[in-house]
């Protein structure tokens, strides 16, 4: 068995092509464990054929990846038993009640649901629901049956393409402060998703995927300085000249006020400032959406 220090996740020149299609371009990814992890693109971009190659649902046309150290082809089964998986449209049999959906899924995975009762909890789905046939659900709560299948045997690693789907905004937040309380014990969660808000809010780095292939992999702080903000200032009087202010650029001066765009650290511009009769200041915060658009360039986001 692996130990600890074996990263959560590797993929070393993962690629995956259907005829004259290329799905994925050598993917080199690792991911830490303890960490949530964004796989971030549009829909088309590759991230659910990338989810499908590391569960051993898809067999890679080029390149390895591992899992906890386990090889995705040669231990499958091995994985399946550790992590815990949530796709983007999770199927269930219409005719059985949530609670043995949920048995036979556990069962599938040669595990036993630990953590179902304290899942279901946490995303408000009662018992008595859980005893109802599972074509009666409406999209939320099956979106629920498949949080509480993925997690309910503890896995190591977790797994979730577009986990928030179809889930309810006070669910969504009890849904966030459940990942936080995973990290903190020390599990992986691999998040792939297209909402920007949300990978932002959850995630300690991102990858972005754009055609199949890799664009970037940053800390969503380091990802988020490299923008440029957005700053207007307004004064009493004619506005001085701000140029030759670190990181300042494109300039616009209209009667008493000031817009701009400001690159880098904030503080050169904050101590200038504080010298002038300024009058009002608003800094517009870099968001990851704007980074996102801007690595994609205009139009293909």
């Amino acid at each position: 068995m692996a130990g600890v220090d074996v990263p959560a996740i590797v993929t070393e020149k993962l690629g995956k092509r259907y005829g004259s299609i290329q799905a994925l371009v050598d993917l080199d990814l690792s991911v830490n464990r303890g960490e949530i992890f964004g796989f971030l693109g549009p829909n088309g971009a590759g991230k659910s054929t990338t989810i499908r190659l590391l569960l051993g649902y898809l067999r890679p046309t080029t390149g390895r990846a591992s899992i906890l150290g386990l090889d995705i082809q040669r231990e499958h089964m091995a994985i399946l038993r550790r992590v815990g998986y949530l796709p983007s449209y999770a199927v269930f049999e219409e005719v059985v009640t949530g609670i043995q959906a949920l048995d036979d899924l556990v069962a599938v995975a040669g595990a036993k649901p630990s953590r179902r009762r304290e899942i279901c909890d946490r995303i408000r789905l009662d018992q008595g629901t859980l005893r109802r046939k599972v074509r009666d659900y409406s999209k939320g709560t099956r979106r629920k049956l498949g949080v509480v299948q993925a997690l309910q045997h503890d896995p190591e690693v977790i797994i979730m393409d577009e986990p928030t789907e179809g889930l309810d905004p006070l669910v969504q937040h009890s849904f966030y402060g459940l990942l936080e309380d995973l990290r903190q014990e020390g599990k992986t969660i691999f998040f792939s998703s297209h909402i920007i808000s949300e990978v932002e809010r959850v995630c300690d780095r991102v990858a972005i995927i754009r055609q199949g292939s890799l664009v970037t992999v940053e800390h969503i702080s380091t990802l988020v300085a490299k923008r440029q903000r957005h700053v207007e200032v307004r004064f009493d009087g004619t506005p001085p000249d701000l140029s030759s202010i670190s990181g300042v650029t494109n300039i616009f001066v209209d009667r008493d006020t000031v817009t701009f765009r400001l690159a880098g650290d904030v503080r050169p511009l904050l101590q200038h400032l504080v010298t002038l009769p300024v009058r009002d200041l608003t800094i517009e915060q870099a968001r990851l959406e704007d980074v996102f658009l801007e690595l994609y360039g205009e139009g293909q986001a």
